[in-house]
Parts: structure tokens; sequence; C-alpha cells
């Protein structure tokens, strides 16, 4: 069976359930930080973490141009960074960025990508490297891949706000004003301390690191680096379906709702597209990765021979380095 294209939104459609989801994660957002000293500190942590991960989610379908057919109109709903790390626009871009399937995993050209340079991790401190090592395991991307993501994602963005790039240093003044809100709110209504809310944040992104730790994988075909974990639960609720990874590419604008039931109708079409890039359930991935690297830190496949100019480990002005 052919692999059918799919129609995006147009300016006066309305998804619902996306509507319905995003008011419900507002709602519990407010419940739980409202009552976390009658909750306790465990459960109001987890809770929130688990809430804030499915705002990121949400952020997420925002980019792909859900719920309405209007720009504006999208980015205002997930408009407050109640997650608190990651600027949206910034979300926004260099997720777009990661969008362009022929960089995918690219050490450079693909913000996303969790490889390095073989020649920039040899020039790293014998310690970094084993940083690096635990965190191609499961348990070490869920523990250290938020502080060390973070830490080269606002690297690469302190220079480009150094270098006066407009578009980022607005992102970071949106997202100040946005964070004065929740401080408002955490100030003002919430029972929860500064320092809990900032723990959830992390274990929030602790979380969302189980679905983007093997989402892509390096290989010469462009179709083959992107998975496809079969899993109908939790999580995958969790991730508003996104463990559907190789659907979502083909298809970005295709709304979370009806991602597993286009797998399902094209099962072995996407799996022949994909090169069998497929898992059963994240209680597999748990299974095969929790203490086990999936692969290598430094990029298989890419070959750093056809650089002219030094580059940094951060991937930042990347067209600057090639010839």
């Amino acid at each position: 069976m052919p692999i059918r294209p799919f129609i995006p939104l147009r300016s006066h459609d309305v998804e619902w359930p996306t509507l319905i989801v995003l008011a419900g994660c507002y709602g519990a957002y407010g419940v739980v930080t409202w009552a976390a000293s009658g909750l306790g500190p465990v459960v109001s942590v987890v809770l929130l973490a688990v809430i804030l991960a499915l705002h990121s989610s949400l952020q997420h379908e925002v980019i792909h141009g859900h719920p309405f057919g209007n720009k504006t109109g999208n980015a205002l709903l997930v408009f407050p960074p109640i997650g608190l790390f990651v600027p949206y626009q910034r979300f926004r871009d260099t997720h777009l960025a990661h969008h362009r399937d022929s960089f995918l995993t690219d050490p450079y050209d693909d913000p996303e990508s969790s490889y390095l340079d073989l020649l920039v991790l040899h020039r790293l401190p014998r310690s970094l490297q084993y940083l690096f090592r635990l965190n191609n395991t499961l348990f070490g991307r869920m523990l250290l891949g938020p502080v060390m993501g973070l830490s080269q994602f606002y690297y690469t963005d302190c220079k480009r706000i150094l270098r006066r790039e407009k578009g980022v240093i607005r992102a970071y003044i949106y997202h100040l004003l946005g964070l004065a809100m929740v401080i408002d709110w955490l100030g003002s209504f919430a029972s929860m301390s500064v320092g809990m809310y900032i723990l959830a944040a992390y274990l929030g992104m602790s979380i969302l690191k189980i679905r983007t730790y093997l989402e892509h994988q390096a290989n010469e075909s462009a179709p083959g680096r992107t998975a496809v974990v079969n899993d109908r639960g939790p999580l995958a609720w969790l991730f508003l379906y996104n463990n559907f990874h190789s659907v979502h590419h083909l298809h970005p604008r295709l709304p979370w709702y009806r991602l597993s039931a286009f797998f399902d109708k094209h099962r072995a079409a996407l799996l022949v597209r994909n090169e069998h890039y497929f898992y059963a359930s994240y209680t597999e991935v748990f299974r095969r990765y929790l203490w086990c690297e999936k692969d290598s830190v430094a990029h298989p496949l890419w070959s750093f021979h056809n650089r002219t100019l030094p580059v940094d480990m951060t991937g930042d002005n990347v067209h600057e380095t090639k010839p």
C-alpha cells in the first residue's frame, strides 16, 4: 500500500483534541503548584515533572502548526515557559532546522544530534569523554542529558547573542518576560518552593530524554535514521505519540492523535522506508539500553577530513566550517 500524502490545516481549522489536552495541562499545572504543600514534596515534584514533559510535547505540536492554522495564535498557547529552561522560539528554530532530514545526526548541521565529531571527541579530557559515554546509556541520558544538552545549547546561544543575532536576542527577551509570569504565579498563588519547581523542571526534561534517546541513528540513508517505537502506553501518550517518529518526519504536520493509526495503516511500507529501525515498546528500550550504550559517541559515518576550519563541539557557525 503506498504511503498517502497528508493535507495540512487550513487557516480556519481547529484541532480540538490538542486544545483539550492543552487546557488539561494548564489546569493540572495550576492545581499541582497551588496544592503542592498538601500533596507533599515527592508527589508534587513527580506530578509537575510529568505535566512539564507534556507541555513540551504540546510545544512540539505547536511548532508543527497545531492546533490552529494560525502561527501566532498557536505560539500564544504555549508562550508561558513553565518548563523554565528553553525559550520557545529557540526550541522552534532549532527543531525546524533538525527537520532537514538530509542532515539528520550530522554533528554540526543537525542541532539535535547526540553525536560528536571523532576529532573533537579525541581532543576532550578523558573525564569528559567518559561523561559522553555515560550519556549514551539511557540511565546516563536521563541523569546527565538535560545538563549536558543545556550547557551546549546555552554556550552556542551566548555566542550568537554576543554576535548580536536579533532573533536569538528577541527569543530570550520574550523568555524572560514569560519567566516573570511564572515567578509571579509561584510567589502569589503556588505553594511550591522554587527549588522544588526547578527539580521538577529538570525531571521533566529527563522524562523527555527517554523519547529522544534513540529517535535517530547514523545511517547512509536519510529515512533509515529515524525510529519507530510501537508503544501505546502512558509514555507514548505523554510524548503525544511522537514515538512514531519516522511517521512524524515523513509528515510533520500530521497531528499527534493520528500518528499511531497512520503507522498501523502503512506499517509495512514505513518499516521498509526506515530500514526496520523499530522497537516494540519502551519496555524493550529500557531493557536493552538502560545500562548499555546504544552506539558510539563519535558519528560512525561522518568524516572530518573535508573540514577546512577549526570547529568547536557545539557545532556553532556550522556553515562557516565547510569549504
